[in-house]
């Protein structure tokens, strides 16, 4: 079995991790039966990792969504989706491989698939530029998504982003165009819409491929305007206070969720979905089953009204000022 990665508030879970596995050498090596030891301490092991997730801060979430072996888009479109035809290029420009999609099935039905992919390995994460989209990477997700539109496909994506690339040539070749582009569009595009946080939710470069009918988002995934470091950047001119930043932010699925900017939170395994890629892949299949049961009746005309009046509710706010007489 691959090595587990433990964060740093997960020590005490990781050292009896560690001796768990020691013992499981010894039993192997030795004709000594002690697999009641192992199955108690596994035990242990196991409730420990439910009290230490059951109190998690707004950082630690954030550490876990960003966690280098969570699931990305291409796990998901693995176990989830089947006959998946992956579609390159914007036409334009380039193909960006930090956005991925193509034509696939879900539970049968024909759909377009697409989402941010970071890299596994250092050459991955280089070439995929560590999830952050370029200007065309947001020119291919619009091309596909148009290309659903024209076929009567239902759209799902994945988001899973520090943000927008924000490197000189990005800029040059317009940016926040694509991404105001996209958003634009997938407000009057005349398909369902589900999307999916899986991670990171960072920025406009989220947003790009986030107007939807319904927002699911995965239990310790985050969504936010700007990353904990960059909001303590500027609040505090150090990076340092992230922490602080997160806690003040409400980027949390809960949180989120009682603002009403995201419809459903899908529960994870015990200890993350970088756990059990499986098991977490069962878990949002269900979740979006029932996500695309409720739109996928709607008459395009009511499609459109109830998107245009979700979008219409981010931001509202009650005046709670006293009377001034």
């Amino acid at each position: 079995m691959p090595k587990k990665t433990f964060l740093d508030f997960e020590q005490p879970i990781a050292e009896l991790e560690g001796k768990i596995e020691e013992l499981r050498y010894v039993q192997t090596e030795s004709a000594v039966d002690i697999s009641e030891e192992i199955d108690q301490l596994s035990k242990k092991s196991q409730q420990l990792t439910k009290d230490i997730y059951s109190q998690l801060s707004p950082w630690q979430i954030t550490k876990i969504a960003r966690h280098a072996e969570r699931p990305y888009t291409m796990d998901y479109i693995n176990e989830v989706f089947t006959d998946f035809v992956e579609l390159h290029g914007d036409r334009h420009f380039a193909d960006d491989l930090s956005i991925v999609g193509g034509l696939a099935r879900f539970n049968g039905n024909a759909c377009m698939v697409l989402g941010h992919q970071k890299g596994r390995d250092t050459r991955e994460r280089a070439a995929r530029n560590f999830g952050m989209s370029r200007p065309e990477g947001y020119r291919k997700a619009l091309r596909l998504m148009k290309t659903a539109e024209k076929f009567k496909l239902p759209v799902f994506t994945f988001v899973d982003t520090p943000g927008a690339y924000p490197g000189i040539d990005a800029e040059e070749r317009g940016q926040s165009e694509a991404i105001g582009r996209n958003i634009f569009e997938m407000a009057q595009l005349e398909v369902p819409i589900i999307t999916t946080i899986i991670g990171e939710g960072g920025s406009g470069g989220a947003l790009a491929i986030a107007v939807a009918d319904q927002v699911l988002m995965l239990q310790y995934s985050v969504y936010s305007v700007i990353s904990p470091e960059g909001c303590a950047s500027i609040l505090w001119k150090t990076s340092e206070k992230a922490q602080e930043a997160a806690d003040a932010m409400g980027i949390t699925a809960h949180r989120l969720k009682a603002l009403g900017l995201v419809d459903k939170i899908v529960n994870e395994p015990v200890g993350g979905a970088h756990r059990d890629h499986k098991q977490m892949a069962a878990f949002l299949k269900r979740a979006l089953n029932d996500a695309w049961r409720q739109v996928a009746d709607l008459k395009v005309r009511e499609l459109l009204e109830r998107r245009y009046e979700r979008v219409q509710g981010y931001g509202r706010f009650s005046d709670t000022k006293a009377d001034s007489r």
